[in-house]
């Protein structure tokens, strides 16, 4: 202690301000951190909340698209394009070839 009564409140003041600012910052990342946490194992449902899948069943149901099911992944849409692409392909390739020799012909 200095002796002077308000210079020691000061000094008292400041350093419970600066206690609580350290405080106040590491409930701040404990937050942070439980988000984190919550993120990645997922969140079981509760009154009036749905469950939160973790990361992993989200990367499960996201490999699962890329895979072929007989009709309803993506990887199962984008064959199908795929395939019809390739039929207007060939279809347009014989179109062509036919006006092509026509034209040769005459």
């Amino acid at each position: 202690m200095t002796g002077i009564l308000a210079l020691d409140i000061c000094v008292a003041l400041g350093i419970l301000a600066g206690g609580g600012a350290v405080v106040w910052k590491a409930l701040a990342a404990l937050k942070r951190w439980g988000n984190f946490t919550d993120d990645l194992f997922g969140e079981p449902a509760w009154p009036g909340v749905d469950a939160r899948p973790g990361v992993m069943e989200r990367l499960h149901a996201i490999e699962a698209e890329l895979h072929p099911n007989h009709g309803s992944s993506l990887r199962d849409a984008v064959d199908g394009v795929a395939a019809t692409v390739k039929r207007v392909e060939v279809h347009f390739e014989a179109h062509l070839l036919e006006h092509t020799q026509k034209d040769k012909a005459e």
